[in-house]
């Protein structure tokens, strides 16, 4: 056991190594803490922009919750159906025209008079609406369902179970429904406005 010490002493470190040892020692400690703040922060950042890019994310129904299963599918089948009018081009070639109806926390909104009346399709909604982005381009946000008051004197039956929210509108002279299914809106997918849409 002796020789082993004395062997150990022989082949120690100079002590003229021992503050280099302690410097790299610090700088390796701090490396290790940058890099797990540096992930840390990385990991930040990425639920920052999932967030912001719910709106191109095929799961954006997912952050919705207390939906039955039969609403979020017909959600999901209102997105799918609606993907196309991304493209602002395809809305205005399908027929929805501009309404002049620029709400704050809500968009810019496109009508189809053509699909107006008493029938509620989830998978053909009457309005698209749209948030105009900095650069003059157009986001679509929300779908929006609408059916004239004298075709219906109580709010339509709408999506499965009781989470949609009929705005009784007596200025349009109709029954209204939101349903964000392409930006996330913290106060509910059927609210009528959504604190993150900033119209320009």
């Amino acid at each position: 056991m002796k020789q082993q010490l004395n062997g150990v002493k022989r082949h120690s470190i100079p002590f003229a190594f021992t503050p280099l040892l302690k410097t790299t020692s610090v700088l390796m400690l701090f490396a290790c803490v940058i890099t797990s703040c540096q992930k840390h922060l990385k990991e930040s950042v990425n639920d920052m922009q999932s967030m912001n890019a719910k709106n191109t994310q095929a799961e954006v129904l997912n952050f919705y919750s207390g939906l039955s299963a039969q609403t979020t599918l017909e959600l999901q089948q209102a997105r799918a159906a609606t993907a196309r009018y991304r493209n602002f081009d395809n809305a205005i070639k399908d027929g929805y025209a501009d309404i002049n109806v620029i709400v704050p926390n809500m968009g810019h909104h496109y009508m189809k008079t053509t699909i107006l009346d008493d029938k509620f399709d989830y998978k053909q909604p009457e309005i698209l609406v749209y948030n105009k982005e900095e650069d003059g381009s157009f986001q679509l946000v929300a779908v929006e369902y609408a059916i004239p008051l004298n075709l219906s004197l109580d709010a339509p039956e709408g999506f499965t179970g009781s989470e949609d929210v009929w705005d009784r509108n007596t200025g349009f002279g109709l029954w209204l429904l939101h349903a964000w299914v392409w930006s996330f809106n913290s106060n509910g997918v059927f609210n009528p406005t959504n604190p993150s849409v900033h119209t320009h």
